[in-house]
C-alpha cells in the first residue's frame, strides 16, 4: 500500500506542478497582449464606421488607360489573344474597330 500512496502522490504533485506553469504562461501572454487587444476593440467600433461610410461612397476609378487611347487597348487586345481569352477573327474585329478602318 505505501507504494500505491506514493505513487499518486507523485502523480499529485507532477499534476499540479504542470498546471502551475500552465497558469503562469498564460497570464504572461494575457498581460503581454492586453495593450493590442485592448487597441484592437477600440479599433474595431472605428473600422466598422468607416467601412460603412466606404461602402456608400462613390467609387474610385481604377489605374486603368484611359479608354481614348489605342494603343493601350490594342495592347491589351493582343494579351488577350494571346493569353486565348479572343480568337484571331474576334481580335481583328476589335483592331479594326478601334483603328477606324
Amino acid at each position: 500500500m505505501p507504494g500505491l500512496l506514493r505513487g499518486v502522490a507523485r502523480t499529485a504533485v507532477v499534476a499540479g506542478t504542470a498546471s502551475a506553469v500552465s497558469g503562469r504562461v498564460a497570464r504572461r501572454q494575457a498581460e503581454k497582449f492586453a495593450g493590442r487587444d485592448q487597441a484592437i476593440a477600440a479599433n474595431r467600433g472605428a473600422g466598422y464606421a468607416q467601412g460603412v461610410q466606404h461602402a456608400y461612397a462613390e467609387p474610385v476609378p481604377t489605374s486603368a488607360p484611359p479608354a481614348d487611347d489605342p494603343i493601350a487597348r490594342l495592347r491589351e487586345l493582343a494579351e488577350l489573344r494571346d493569353q486565348g481569352i479572343l480568337t484571331e477573327e474576334e481580335f481583328a474585329a476589335q483592331k479594326a474597330k478601334i483603328l477606324g478602318a
